[in-house]
């Protein structure tokens, strides 16, 4: 009986040899296909390579009209050799003249061969060519002359992938490996960044594809599996809440994964082929992704990025290689491409090195979202696709402001974008001409840009940015990028270099609010809700749990010795549970007053306002507290009834709408009333058009990203007040009458040549 692995164990031999001889590429691909026909008894074998303008072009042949190389040509989709390409999969023909997709190139004379074999040439999951072999006789080619041809397949992907094609390609042409791509998104933080591509899980490139000994390597293979397999395992088995819900789905996708038999099969038949456990892995693994990305249902594809990060596992293993730690090696420019990312995880990249972030999941308020835009970098998200087209050190460009981005991008498009990101550094060395200029109308009336803050690299851009202060430390963040609870020590170091940092200028603290949107993997009293935005988050939770809070509190207290302490308590919904908090503040005072531990000098309370209750109850909340802040993200959210993670709602209704403003002028006025100082921290603060609103309807203090102060205050020194007031008398109030509020306000700016 005819050992059939021996064919392509013979023809691996043959074309490792080949690849280490000093050939030309022309000569080396004619050899291959010469190969490759005599291993598989063909009379025809031809390579066909996919160029950028999407066109296949000939680029080897045996057996068909050697003068047909680099002129014969299909149109992706076109002919067999096309429609493998456009569907990356096989085509096995015993009569290919019959197929509806036949096309006839008179210049290769391939009209007298019947039987075709087509595979695609693969890498990453992306077509890059296409190899056929043909026979004259009708037949079916048999199984394992099909994987011999994919693996074959896999080793010229390797040559097209360094480049070694790429002196055959005619000039103005280019292959497509180099193709520039495009993809639209959304925007998660603006801002441009043009550099280099970092993969945040970089694929392990296979460069031993050649296996010496079959046996060994399917050992190899299945020790590699069983520490993966026991790896996984180890996981189910703990009872940590990181591990319920979607994270204990993705471990169980993982485990039966590595338990399917399939899988394993085709890894042990591409070994006994003639490839090591590591080429197996890739080649299973990309016929894979190939397959899969052309599936329309999004719970398969979702199936496909677990089996992915299954596969990057396992090539670890066998490699011995735990998740590479990139940092040292970062180019100066990197952009960071990810399918997904934890907060912690983008803290470990040294942000001087950071141009942009990329992910194909995540939503605006993801943890990592939150810290890039504390980082101050551009972030696109919802980019499918991207990590299978990028590879290590491709250009790209991160366009932060139309939620797009740009592989490989064509010169004329990276000199636009250059220039663009030109234009925004002299635009934002006008506003740092403006740091230390007082934040007044041009009719002279003071108001404070204070900048929102949460984590130790915030701190540089108290100064930087020339805000007045911290209007909003979002205490969380230090949770949120934390694997378990900081300890009370490491929260009162964080607390105690704010102040350090904010050097006398005001900080307002707010206590922790997690829950909703922010949940702690580590956090054991975690529970699942259908509605988590109006669920047990932020005050209500950490009454619940004195404990959390009482930690904090006393950290804070600790860490304001002999200063101000200005304390915020996240979504408060009636005045009992200012009561509350205030408990839990007087009682920690006491324990710390009878350990003699200098306190703070002053202990400022104040609420969020968020919750729509207390806008009914405005006057006796300002009796209450020391100072407000307004949450204009939530109470936006909660007014008008929209989930503002939902992109189907995301420009349904308008911030700047008059019922809304008429909601924020009441507080305003209800400040001024009862001589509380409010602020209003929010993206409605961080916008020219918006904050030139707020001022307009009584607020003297606004807090916002610190990138947000330089054009809030061009804005603001060009602002006649008073002329402003006298139009929200004429129109905030009045009957509408068609044109929306925010065209009246840019109206209002644009006959002053108000900057936007």
């Amino acid at each position: 009986m005819r050992d059939t692995a021996s064919g392509p164990r013979v023809l691996l031999k043959r074309l490792r040899e080949l690849m280490q001889e000093p050939l030309e590429p022309q000569e080396r691909l004619d050899r291959i296909v010469r190969d490759i026909a005599s291993n598989m008894v063909a009379e025809v074998c031809s390579l066909y390579v996919l160029r950028a303008d999407s066109v296949l072009e000939l680029y080897a042949t045996e057996g068909l009209n050697p003068n047909a190389v680099h002129l014969a040509q299909l149109r992706l989709g076109q002919g067999l050799v096309g429609t493998i390409a456009a569907s990356a999969r096989p085509l096995n023909l015993s009569n290919a003249q019959e197929h509806p997709a036949f096309a006839y190139l008179p210049e290769t004379g391939e009209e007298i061969y019947n039987s075709f074999l087509g595979v695609p040439v693969l890498r990453a999951g992306r077509t890059l060519g296409v190899l056929v072999v043909q026979n004259k006789t009708m037949r079916h080619y048999r199984d394992d002359e099909v994987e011999a041809l994919e693996t074959t397949a896999m080793v010229i992907a390797e040559m097209i992938a360094t480049g070694d094609l790429a002196r055959l390609t005619r000039p103005g042409l280019e292959l497509d490996l180099r193709r520039p791509a495009s993809f639209t998104g959304l925007s998660f933080n603006e801002g441009v960044g043009l550099g280099h591509v970092v993969l945040h899980e970089p694929r392990i490139v296979v460069t031993n594809l050649f296996n010496e000994d079959s046996e060994e390597e399917v050992r190899r293979l299945q020790s590699s599996l069983g520490s993966l397999r026991l790896s996984i395992d180890d996981m189910l088995e703990r009872r940590e809440v990181a591990f319920e819900g979607e994270h204990r789905e993705v471990l169980e996708a993982y485990r039966m994964f590595a338990n399917d038999s399939g899988w394993v099969r085709r890894l042990e038949e591409a070994i006994r082929n003639g490839l090591t456990a590591e080429a197996a892995v890739e080649k299973v693994q990309s016929d894979m992704r190939a397959r899969m990305l052309h599936m329309t249902d999004p719970y398969l594809r979702e199936r496909m990025s677990d089996f992915d990060d299954l596969a990057n596992r396992l090539l670890r293993q066998l490699m011995g290689r735990g998740p590479e730690d990139v940092a040292a090696s970062l180019p100066k420019d990197a952009i960071i491409v990810a399918r997904s990312m934890g907060a912690a995880e983008l803290l470990d990249y040294p942000r001087d090195k950071l141009r942009g972030l990329v992910l194909e999941d995540g939503a605006a308020t993801s943890h990592v979202v939150i810290v890039a835009r504390a980082m101050g970098i551009p972030v696109a998200g919802q980019m499918k696709g991207a990590v299978s087209m990028a590879e290590n050190g491709d250009a790209i460009i991160v366009d932060g402001e139309e939620g797009t981005i740009h592989l490989r991008p064509q010169s004329d498009l990276e000199a636009a974008y250059a220039e663009k990101v030109r234009f925004r550094a002299r635009r934002q060395e006008v506003y740092r001409e403006l740091r230390k200029k007082p934040s007044l109308t041009k009719d002279g009336v003071p108001v404070d840009l204070l900048m929102n803050a949460g984590l130790a690299v915030d701190l540089p851009q108290l100064t930087e940015s020339g805000a007045a202060g911290i209007g909003l430390f979002r205490t969380e963040l230090q949770f949120m990028v934390a694997s378990t609870f900081p300890r009370a020590e490491a929260q009162e170091r964080l607390y105690r270099d704010v102040l350090d940092a904010a050097r006398g200028k005001p900080v307002t603290f707010r206590t922790i609010d997690i829950g909703g949107d922010k949940v702690l993997p580590y956090f054991k009293g975690a529970i699942q809700e259908e509605n988590p935005a109006l669920g047990w988050r932020a005050i209500r939770l950490t009454l619940d749990r004195p404990g959390l809070l009482r930690t904090q509190i006393r950290a804070l207290l600790k860490a304001c010795g002999g200063r101000e302490l200005k304390l915020m308590l996240p979504m408060v919904t009636e005045l009992s549970e200012i009561a509350q908090a205030r408990e839990i503040i007087d009682r920690e005072v006491r324990h710390l007053s009878r350990f003699a531990h200098h306190l703070p000098t002053s202990l400022k309370l104040g609420a969020m306002l968020e919750v729509p209750s207390l806008l009914f109850q405005l006057d006796e909340l300002m009796k209450a507290v020391d100072f407000v802040s307004v949450g204009s993200n939530d109470l936006f959210q909660f007014v008008m009834a929209v989930d503002r993670g939902n992109t189907q709602l995301a420009d349904r209704f308008d911030t700047l709408s008059a019922p809304f403003l008429r909601v924020l002028k009441t507080i305003a006025d209800a400040g001024v009333r009862n001589n509380t100082p409010v602020t209003l921290c929010g993206e409605l603060a961080g916008r020219p058009i918006s904050a030139m609103a707020l001022i307009g309807l009584g607020f003297r203090s606004i807090s916002m990203s610190p990138a947000s102060i330089g054009p809030v205050k061009a804005m603001l020194t060009e602002l006649p007040l008073q002329e402003l007031k006298d139009f929200f008398k004429d129109n905030l109030m009045a009957p509408a009458q068609g044109t929306p509020m925010r065209a009246l306000l840019q109206a209002f700016a644009d006959d002053r040549s108000i900057p936007l």
